[in-house]
Formats: structure tokens, sequence, C-alpha cells
């Protein structure tokens, strides 16, 4: 899968995407991550993508101009028209359902927007076709964090990224019925003198699967 992140820092996205799981599923082959700073892309090479909005409402938004430049250069550089999500309190609720669809989609490239300041200009979601996606009803200052939350929900999820055994039972995952998942425990079976649970001790399969189920209310 291929990611075309936009945005005003790119030095901030750097570090997470070459690191962990993010870095392996690059290096593996399994996703691409190509960064481009709207910056560049401003009018008349001011550097500045923001202007303030109609309406006098308070704060700037990122100006439409750069932001139709740039898109329309990634479409036109990758020969197709790209799915476009923009990170965006308003939008769809983001859950580990809508995830596993994007990564599973065939269009295996996505066009990702970071907006700062008040958002992005209604006319660039318009013309577009833009998907605004939320990862919660709360204001981040920009965003390269929720895009960050979106990427790698996504990416963890690619097919060969991660092996299939550590996705089946996890929180919101299908096998444990949309739900969070079960404590986990690991050695000393006695920490502070708190013992692991019985069950998960006593090498009986039918216990431990019973006490998972209890947990998470299956």
């Amino acid at each position: 899968m291929h990611f075309h992140i936009i945005t005003l820092f790119p030095e901030v996205l750097k570090p997470y995407l070459s690191t962990s799981i993010m870095g392996r599923a690059e290096k593996g082959g399994f996703a691409s991550f190509h960064l481009y700073n709207l910056a560049d892309y401003s009018v008349k090479n001011t550097r500045r993508s923001d202007d303030r909005p109609y309406g006098w409402f308070p704060g700037t938004i990122l100006a439409p101009e750069p932001l139709y430049n740039l898109i329309t250069e990634i479409e036109k550089k990758e020969w197709k028209q790209i799915h476009k999500v923009f990170l965006t309190p308003r939008g769809r609720l983001l859950n580990q359902e809508v995830l596993e669809g994007f990564s599973l989609q065939e269009d295996k490239d996505l066009i990702i927007i970071c907006g700062h300041y008040e958002g992005i200009d209604q006319r660039i979601i318009d013309l577009f076709h833009v998907e605004e996606i939320s990862i919660g009803e709360y204001v981040l200052s920009s965003g390269e964090l929720s895009s960050l939350v979106f990427i790698d929900g996504v990416v963890r999820l690619i097919p060969g990224v991660i092996s299939p055994e550590s996705l089946v039972e996890e929180s919101y995952s299908k096998a444990l019925g949309w739900k969070q998942e079960y404590p986990h425990y690991t050695r000393p079976e006695v920490f502070q003198g708190l013992r692991v649970p019985e069950e998960l001790t006593s090498g009986n399969h039918k216990r431990i699967e019973e006490w998972k189920r209890k947990q998470v209310g299956i």
C-alpha cells in the first residue's frame, strides 16, 4: 500500500514511519510512505499555505491552491485517481472495522491530508471527494498525530506485516466480537503480592478458554 502524505511538517512524521513495525513494513515492501511538504506548493512561492476564512471566523485555514496543485501532481505522477483521506473531528469515527476495510481494499494508494490551523478549504473536499475520518470527539493542534494513528492502524493489518496469530484475538477484532481484549500476564507468577490467575497456569486449555471468554464478556 502506498501512502502519499501531505503535511506542513514532514520532519514530525519521518521518525515514526521509519521505526518499528512501520519501518519493517516499508523495508519488506508491504507499504511505502511518500511525504510532501505543502509549503513547497504555496502560492507565489511565499511558503505560506494558509489564509483567513471568509465570514470573519477566527484563525486561518489551509488555502485551496497549494492543496489542489499538489494533489493534482500526485495523481498525474501515478496516472490514476487516488482515494483521499482527511483526518478531522467532524469525520466518520475511526474503528477497527474501518481500518480492516482500508487494509484490504483493492486500490493500494491513499493520499492523506494532514490538516492544520482551523482545517482545509471545503472546496478541496468537494472537488476531490475527500473522505473525512475522525479518531475521536476532540481537537488536536494539527493533523500529523491523527494521520499517524490512521496509517499505523491500517499498515499493521496489511497481510504479511504482522503474523496472523497476533491479529486473531486482539481488542475489537472480529474473533472477540469487536470487544476489548482480555488481560495479559507473564513471568514471574507472583509479583508484588499479585498472582497470575490460576486458570492461566493450570495448563487446561478449556479452563483458559473459558477464562478468556468471561473476561471479554462473550
